[in-house]
């Protein structure tokens, strides 16, 4: 007894019938024709040539341009108020102060949109924007008599010749 041919996805496997090929032609590649270069045929039209743009600026222009970025960001809350504390300008870089670690990401978030905004604006690719964490000092609050006492006598240390001279005890 003759089984049925078996049935697959291309067609029957003992079928008389040629399978069906794909309609993609497959290609291989031509190891004699890897280092040969195809000349790049040029174009009737000529592109034109982007110039990079090193005009100089004032502050004046660039203020403005500051400006209108910031009117931009009003909606975004913290973007507007990190954008209106100002910038410290040295040498086409524009240092923004940053008060805590936070403000990082998002200047990060928007720095390329206000890079690119603002060399299109005053005309100069060299403008570069930096972000610049401010160090904080952090002062300890004096709650104690004595923690007080010792504040004081850092600002004026006659406080503690003083003490000494009379016999004073800052804890009563």
């Amino acid at each position: 007894m003759a089984l049925p041919p078996k049935e697959t996805s291309a067609g029957p496997i003992n079928s008389t019938e040629p399978p069906k090929e794909n309609s993609k032609t497959k290609t291989t590649l031509n190891l004699g024709n890897i280092f040969k270069t195809n000349p790049i045929k040029e174009t009737s039209e000529k592109k034109p040539k982007e110039t990079a743009l090193n005009r100089s600026f004032t502050n004046d222009e660039l203020l403005e341009a500051w400006r209108l970025f910031a009117e931009t960001r009003k909606n975004q809350v913290a973007e507007f108020h990190l954008l209106s504390r100002g910038y410290e300008l040295k040498q086409n870089k524009l240092i923004i102060e940053l008060a805590n670690p936070v403000e990082e990401p998002l200047l990060a978030g928007f720095r390329t949109d206000l890079t690119t905004f603002l060399r299109e604006k005053v005309g100069n690719n060299t403008i570069t924007v930096v972000g610049q964490l401010r160090e904080i000092i952090i002062q300890k609050m004096a709650y104690t008599n004595k923690e007080k006492f010792e504040a004081m006598a850092e600002k004026n240390p006659v406080l503690l010749q003083l003490k000494e001279k009379f016999g004073l005890d800052p804890d009563f």
